[in-house]
């Protein structure tokens, strides 16, 4: 009976699979915003000013690294928790399939939030004229728990790393 037990729990992991199948329908989606912006903005590019240029730049900016957060999270956890990926010989493959564990998941994740935090920090930065002062400290201060949190991560697992 335990074997039994041990055996469908192990099984259960094959849940995931379609949940990771479904980010890159989520990474799909951005591909149409990211295009959409970029449609967007085209037409008018010789009469948009110069700021609302670099705030739509930053916006695509933004899309791509949580496009990418997207990517590492969708193979790096199917590779963790589900199934190694079995890429054909011949196929590039990504230079960090398979060296991406669970710690450094958490940690690449917790960077890429402070990289995309800090975008719409900037975003938020370039129309501060518009935005009350408390806003402004409440964005600095969420932004500042996130640089916080993945620093303090970080610092976790170097500690954890080198006792083991």
């Amino acid at each position: 009976m335990e074997r039994f037990l041990e055996n469908l729990m192990y099984s259960a992991r094959w849940i995931l699979a379609p949940i990771y199948l479904g980010l890159s329908l989520a990474l799909l989606l951005l591909g149409v915003k990211f295009f959409q912006e970029v449609f967007h903005i085209l037409p008018i590019i010789l009469s948009v000013k110069e700021a609302d240029l670099v705030l739509t730049i930053l916006s695509l900016v933004d899309l791509a690294l949580v496009g990418g957060l997207i990517v590492m999270v969708m193979f790096s956890g199917y590779e963790n928790f589900v199934s190694q990926l079995n890429i054909d010989d011949g196929k590039e493959k990504l230079s960090w399939l398979g060296k991406v564990d669970s710690g450094t998941l958490k940690n690449k994740v917790a960077a890429s939030i402070v990289a995309i935090s800090s975008i719409h920090l900037l975003k938020i930065f370039m129309d501060a004229s518009n935005i009350d002062n408390d806003k402004l400290y409440w964005y600095v201060m969420i932004h500042m728990t996130f640089v916080a949190s993945a620093f303090a991560m970080g610092y976790l697992d170097m500690i954890t790393r080198k006792n083991h």
